[in-house]
């Protein structure tokens, strides 16, 4: 099963009490901060779930497969993610230790 954005907001709807319009008002802002940030190439940490870092990767010779042919592959960004120990001990049924939560913060 997928989760969307939709689904958020319903569940804060129904977790927070919040109406619908202000749980889309929050995922809406929290989404855009975090875009915003990973635009201007900011790192994203949410501690107890990971981070989110942008990478540059720079220009490089590559070869196109079918003809051989050596061609330029250009320079972009690229966003990685990065499970924090909580999230990733919570994921396979363990329980995460107050170290593991002290080194994500």
């Amino acid at each position: 099963m997928t989760m969307t954005k939709a689904d958020i907001v319903e569940r804060i709807y129904e977790k927070i009490g919040f109406s619908k319009k202000e749980a889309t008002e929050v995922v809406e802002s929290v989404f855009e901060i975090v875009k915003r940030c990973l635009e201007s190439s900011q790192k994203v940490k949410i501690s107890g779930f990971g981070n989110f870092v942008v990478h540059e990767k720079r220009p490089r010779k590559g070869r196109n497969p079918q003809t051989g042919e050596e061609i330029v592959i250009t320079g972009r960004k690229v966003l990685s993610f990065k499970a924090s120990q909580v999230l990733k001990k919570t994921m396979n049924g363990e329980t995460p230790s107050d170290a593991d939560r002290a080194a994500d913060e």
